[in-house]
């Protein structure tokens, strides 16, 4: 018997779907429903995220709003990286190769978020990420002491804007140093599923082989995509990878499409030669670095700042970003990465005069987004936190 859907007008009960032993609500349930618990009289009687609470009660991956991803595999890539492997729920909208996400945590009462690269295939059935611990690494250390197999990591869909065409050019270098390598790892990765035929170099600067990640991967893709030429430069035998020695390194350089991760160093020396050279090919790069902030235009101006939903307030003399003066009053504002770049401290400013302190610009303009951690107030302001 042909299968009939039923008519528009028919109230359908939300299904719940059953995939690999997760429960997942149906996409089509989650936009109207949050709507509807976003309406100001059905918020006077419960909140969103007593939902969210009862549903994480349920089952540790539902949820209405937020990509929640179960922990299914770790691996341990040197003795200080590992690769967490994890099983999104069903609002994972999934990614392109090289872009990002953003880990969001309690640790020790403080919510945090740090931005990762995923090292995965786009498409495949888990997503990774690839965490170089850092002593200082409040998250990484976390990640790498606390987490294990089975845990549920709160994640952000996919960012960024650091990822190739479809219509892919004949030449392409990967260039990578140190951890910058996780973003290209899902560029091959995903130029060997689609089966590119041009001809590509992926070159990685590491300081010995025990610290070079992905070390079995790329041995294994260097063995099966006939395409790819790989090169490891170890700088403590080698030396640095100079602007001199990546042109011996690839002759021509000059011809490849260029996507490049790494430390800031080693990528403003390369930007500066691709520049001063004229090297007619584009050369792509990401960067988790924000800009400078500024000196403030008007510091030592008292200023007092309101919280519309928690009722605090605070006054401030406009001589620190917004999120350190809110720390200091006490409060504990979300955030990752605190330079400007990814945007977990974002908030509505309902009024009042703020400052961005990376380019200087003043704005006033009523209910705007703004991130706390690279502004500053300039007269009273309102925000909805």
């Amino acid at each position: 018997m042909p299968h009939t859907s039923p008519p528009a007008t028919q109230l359908q009960t939300p299904v719940a779907l059953r995939r690999d032993g997760i429960v997942r609500l149906a996409h089509g349930v989650n936009a109207p429903l949050v709507a509807a618990l976003r309406h100001p009289w059905v918020e006077s009687i419960v909140r969103l995220s007593a939902v969210e609470d009862a549903l994480a009660a349920l089952h540790h991956l539902l949820s209405l709003t937020q990509v929640r991803a179960r922990v299914v595999r770790v691996n341990d890539e040197t003795a200080s990286t590992k690769t967490f492997v994890l099983q999104p729920n069903a609002l994972w909208l999934g990614a392109q190769a090289g872009q990002f996400v953003l880990v969001q945590m309690e640790i020790a009462g403080r919510r945090v978020e740090r931005a990762y690269s995923l090292s995965s295939r786009p498409g495949s059935r888990h997503l990774a990420i690839t965490v170089k611990r850092q002593d200082q690494g409040l998250v990484s250390r976390h990640l790498h002491d606390a987490v294990k197999v089975g845990d549920v990591l709160t994640i952000s869909q996919a960012l960024g804007e650091f990822s190739m065409p479809a219509d892919l050019p004949g030449k392409i270098l990967l260039l990578s140093a140190g951890s910058g390598i996780t973003p290209v790892m899902a560029m091959l990765r995903d130029l060997q599923g689609r089966r590119y035929q041009g001809d590509v170099v992926f070159l990685h600067v590491c300081h010995a082989p025990d610290d070079l990640i992905f070390g079995k991967q790329l041995a294994a893709i260097a063995g099966e995509f006939a395409e790819l030429s790989l090169v490891v430069h170890y700088s403590a035998t080698e030396g640095r990878l100079t602007p001199e020695v990546l042109a011996l390194e690839v002759p021509d350089l000059a011809q490849r499409s260029t996507w490049m991760c790494g430390p800031t160093g080693f990528m403003d020396v390369v930007a500066a030669y691709w520049h001063a050279q004229g090297l007619p090919a584009p050369l792509f790069s990401e960067r988790f670095v924000g800009a400078p902030l500024l000196p403030s235009s008007a510091p030592g101006t008292p200023v007092q700042v309101s919280m519309l939903e928690s009722g605090s307030s605070f006054t401030t003399l406009g001589t620190e970003p917004l999120l350190v003066q809110a720390e200091r009053a006490g409060l504990s504002p979300k955030h990752g990465c605190r330079i400007g770049i990814c945007r977990s401290c974002q908030c509505v400013k309902t009024s009042g005069t703020v400052e961005n302190l990376q380019t200087g610009e003043l704005s006033s303009t009523p209910n705007e987004l703004i991130r706390l951690c690279v502004s500053m107030a300039r007269s009273d302001v309102v925000l909805a936190l």
